[in-house]
């Protein structure tokens, strides 16, 4: 058992070091996230588009206007959950599980790039547990997701995304779930890399999967928006 652990210790490292030596690589994962953010966070942000001008308010009754707020709060609340709340924050938080979709497929694209290049040949030969390479490879895509969507997380903060804490443990237990959001699809993306032979195969599914995958879930829009 402890040199099958050293293995899979031994092979993950491999894979964090490799990721850490390209960071374009890393660059490029992290840019379309932010692109997305910013693009609909800011530019199209929905819970902007019904606020009332400060001028007008300043106009209005006060009994007009708490019936405004209250018509306002409502309305957030049945679309978000919450009514303190802007579209920026919420889609910075969708963005995260963007991430670690993103994360994920390269993860299953390394399988392919192995295989292509003989080093998953080599791996085969080895006098080693072959189920620590699988193993390795699913960690390595789990810890460089999560380390992404952290990173996605900061730059999120620094463009004014805001969060509320609902429990003391509520930041440990959200990055428990992007663990296994990342656990899930990086066990699904290397089973897929396994299963097909070639590279351009598995990229078109991969394509196939990537919008699909976004727009049906609820990072960029509500569930309640939904047709």
């Amino acid at each position: 058992m402890k040199e099958i652990l050293g293995e899979i210790g031994v092979l993950t490292m491999r894979e964090i070091r490799k990721w850490l030596r390209s960071p374009f690589l890393m660059f490029f994962t992290l840019v379309q996230p932010i692109i997305w953010m910013g693009l609909f966070g800011k530019a199209f942000n929905i819970t902007g588009f019904i606020r009332i001008p400060d001028e007008m308010l300043q106009n209005l009754p006060p009994y007009v206007t708490s019936q405004l707020a209250e018509i306002f709060n409502n309305m957030m609340t049945r679309l978000f959950g919450t009514a303190d709340i802007d579209y920026f924050s919420y889609i910075a938080v969708g963005m995260l599980s963007i991430t670690i979709l993103f994360s994920s497929m390269s993860s299953g694209m390394g399988i392919a790039w192995d295989r292509r290049l003989g080093f998953l040949n080599k791996l085969l030969a080895a006098p080693i547990w072959r189920g620590s390479i699988i193993v390795s490879k699913v960690l390595s895509g789990v810890l460089r997701a999560v380390m992404q969507a952290a990173l996605l997380l900061l730059v999120a903060l620094a463009f004014g995304a805001r969060f509320h804490v609902l429990f003391p443990l509520g930041p440990l237990a959200a990055f428990g779930a992007l663990f296994f959001l990342a656990l899930g699809l990086t066990s699904l993306f290397i089973a897929l890399g396994l299963r097909l032979k070639s590279w351009e195969s598995q990229a078109a599914v991969m394509n196939l999967l990537n919008l699909p995958l976004m727009f049906a879930s609820n990072a960029l829009y509500p569930i309640a928006l939904m047709p």
